[in-house]
């Protein structure tokens, strides 16, 4: 049976999109890709996306696909300059005309339409909140529809969220996931109902999905790649300084920040931490008070990240509810062995105690007794990092994409002998 036709579409083009189109254009399998805004070295777009327009940059996209790409810039464009401009009402939260979701649903549209209009293809490939009309229009078109989702099911967020909400009230402003109206929520909803097959990234996401209330298709945990790794690492095993740990991600109990504030309190001067990421609209004057124990960067260029992490011993990651955790493929890339939990793709990327730590979500003991571990046994810590270093290694980002692409293939190979009973 020959590859799949594919059309694909995502506003943005992530560091997971990228390599997915990659997969499926290497695959021969490609046949259009649908973005807002997209820069390709040696284009007009690119020499001037400089300064004020840097932005544009990070829509940089692999040579490869550019016989492919549509692109479609005009709420995305109004979004980034609402956003520069300060015009907040432009990009609010659902209901602004520039806002993320405003960005999303066009496109949808426009890419439905584009199938009504008689462009052949035989599988669409669309990610969460930008499927529902396209997979509308293809599923009456006898096209199959095959659906990524890149974190844990919005149910599943509510339940384990609500209880830590309840248990720590001064931290509950900063989970701000309960913003969704009822109506993107049923549209998430929708867009599962439509998809013939299902793509995650971890096995927690995947566990996440058995909130949905009927029968779903069939689920692929496919986890990401890791960055180029870099092999610079030095380590130190000298104990006369504090073992220096980093955060990165947003300033949210969503992510576990309380549990590692309070682990480094409890362990005192033997800690040196850094926390990179940005609070948000949220109030919390318990994330305030904390973050004047730290030293806080409230943000950093991708690349200074990386090299930040290198001077890291170790990154803690301790999130209550994650669909990846890109952050963890950074660091290990970088020879920095990391500590998360068992609602991240940790479990499926990390052997614990081997390339790195894995404790159970929400355990503020389990933290500190790995910290406290690691503060005494920098040796331990130096042989970790290297195993994480190699762990890097194994999978990289062309190995996610050319995986994605097969199990496209065998989703669609699956999807034709069961309409024709075999």
């Amino acid at each position: 049976m020959k590859h799949p036709s594919v059309i694909a579409m995502h506003p943005n083009g992530n560091a997971n999109v990228r390599a997915a189109l990659t997969g499926f254009a290497r695959a021969k399998m490609l046949k259009e890709f649908h973005t807002a805004i997209a820069c390709f070295k040696g284009s007009w777009l690119h020499a001037v996306s400089k300064g004020p327009l840097s932005e544009i940059r990070r829509r940089e996209f692999d040579r490869i696909l550019k016989p492919y790409t549509h692109t479609h810039a005009y709420r995305e464009f109004g979004r980034l300059i609402a956003m520069k401009s300060g015009f907040k009402k432009l990009y609010r939260h659902e209901v602004g005309p520039f806002s993320v979701d405003a960005v999303y649903r066009k496109m949808d549209e426009i890419l439905a339409r584009r199938l009504k209009s008689g462009i052949h293809s035989e599988a669409i490939y669309a990610f969460e909140d930008g499927a529902e009309y396209s997979f509308m229009a293809a599923q009456s078109l006898g096209i199959k529809n095959y659906y990524d989702l890149p974190i844990g099911y919005w149910r599943m967020a509510r339940q384990l969220l609500e209880q830590e909400r309840e248990l720590r009230p001064d931290w509950a402003a900063t989970i701000t996931g309960f913003n969704d109206s009822k109506d993107k929520l049923d549209r998430k909803d929708r867009e599962l109902e439509l998809a013939d097959a299902i793509f995650v990234a971890s096995s927690f996401t995947a566990k996440t999905l058995q909130a949905y209330p009927s029968q779903l298709a069939p689920v692929s945990v496919i986890p990401y790649g890791f960055p180029q790794p870099d092999s610079k690492m030095a380590y130190s095993t000298d104990r006369s300084s504090p073992l220096k740990v980093l955060f990165v991600g947003g300033l949210s109990q969503r992510k576990g920040l309380a549990n590692l504030f309070e682990a480094v309190a409890k362990l005192g001067k033997s800690i040196e931490l850094t926390v990179v990421g940005s609070k948000g609209n949220a109030e919390s004057p318990a994330l305030d008070k904390a973050l004047q124990t730290c030293k806080w960067i409230p943000s950093l260029p991708h690349a200074a990240i990386l090299d930040l992490m290198k001077q890291m011993d170790v990154l803690a990651f301790p999130s209550l509810f994650e669909g990846f955790g890109l952050v963890i493929t950074e660091a290990m890339s970088q020879g920095t062995p990391v500590i998360t939990t068992d609602r991240t793709a940790g479990p499926d990327i990390i052997t614990n105690k081997k390339d790195g730590w894995i404790i159970d979500a929400g355990s503020t003991d389990a933290l500190t007794e790995i910290l406290s571990l690691l503060e005494s046994d920098r040796e331990l810590l130096a042989q970790v990092g290297m195993n994480a270093f190699q762990t890097a290694q194994s999978r990289t980002w062309i190995n996610y994409g050319d995986d994605l692409a097969l199990g496209v293939q065998e989703a669609f190979k699956s999807n034709v002998n069961l309409h024709h009973g075999t």
